[in-house]
């Protein structure tokens, strides 16, 4: 085996959550590139359908799967809508996820419940679903959570947030511990800033630029700077690879968020 052929994703099918826009959108046309089968999932179908024809047109092949991870139903439906399609799922990226402002003694029940129902509730439900099914294809598989640099830090107004990525990066080593027996890695990426579209234009304004300075990088990133370190995880390059949190911030850690 060459090399690149171990960054190879043919015969894989990868499944991934939140795909209807940023960084999800962005993982399912990068993993299509590199030969896998995908499952595009979220709660908004006209989106994925738009997402699929892109990856087909491309020279790939995708379906699209409507998939409410904080529903047990609808990730099960997802799944079997999967396997039916494409075969059994070998690869996911638990992406799907959100994010509220609110200072502390300002956050609601609600909002607490909601950022962590799907942030962290939804990475666990997906996550043990399709580790179920790849322990019983006994084929082994790769799950790629997608935690936070505030999964390591703080900032103001974001508890809930940055409480649901802090757990994440404990489950996914807890999955990888467990998982591995069954031939099933289990690793993270923890992004820092990145532009997208929901925060376009923010890096041109006073406060987006204050962040700018504080990266060592002095940008925010840009979502080919993922690639690598998604396919790593997904493919056999990373297969000696489990328990793994691989942050993606331009340095920021480092000096503090």
């Amino acid at each position: 085996m060459t090399q690149p052929d171990r960054f190879s994703l043919t015969g894989q099918t990868a499944l991934v959550t939140g795909a209807s826009s940023g960084l999800g959108w962005h993982f399912a046309t990068v993993l299509a590139a590199a030969g896998a089968q995908v499952v595009v999932a979220a709660r908004r179908t006209d989106r994925l359908e738009l997402l699929a024809k892109e990856i087909t047109k491309a020279g790939g092949r995708a379906v699209a799967v409507a998939l409410d991870v904080t529903d047990d139903t609808s990730i099960a439906a997802a799944f079997d809508a999967a396997e039916a399609a494409l075969g059994p799922v070998s690869i996911l990226i638990n992406n799907a996820g959100l994010s509220t402002q609110s200072p502390f003694l300002k956050v609601s029940p609600r909002e607490w419940r909601e950022t962590l129902s799907v942030n962290l509730d939804g990475v666990f439900a997906v996550g043990q679903a399709a580790a179920a099914r790849m322990a019983k294809a006994g084929k082994g598989g790769s799950i790629v959570n997608i935690a936070s640099i505030m999964g390591f830090a703080n900032a103001k107004q974001l508890s809930p947030y940055c409480a649901s990525k802090a757990a994440v990066v404990s489950l996914t080593k807890s999955m990888a511990l467990e998982l591995a027996r069954d031939r099933i890695r289990v690793n993270a990426i923890a992004p820092g800033y990145f532009s997208t579209e929901i925060n376009a234009g923010f890096t041109e304004t006073e406060g987006g630029k204050k962040m700018v300075a504080r990266i060592p990088m002095r940008r925010f990133g840009n979502l080919p700077d993922l690639d690598g370190p998604l396919l790593l995880l997904a493919s056999d390059a990373g297969r000696f690879m489990t328990g793994s949190v691989i942050t993606v911030d331009g340095g920021q850690l480092v000096v503090g968020v």
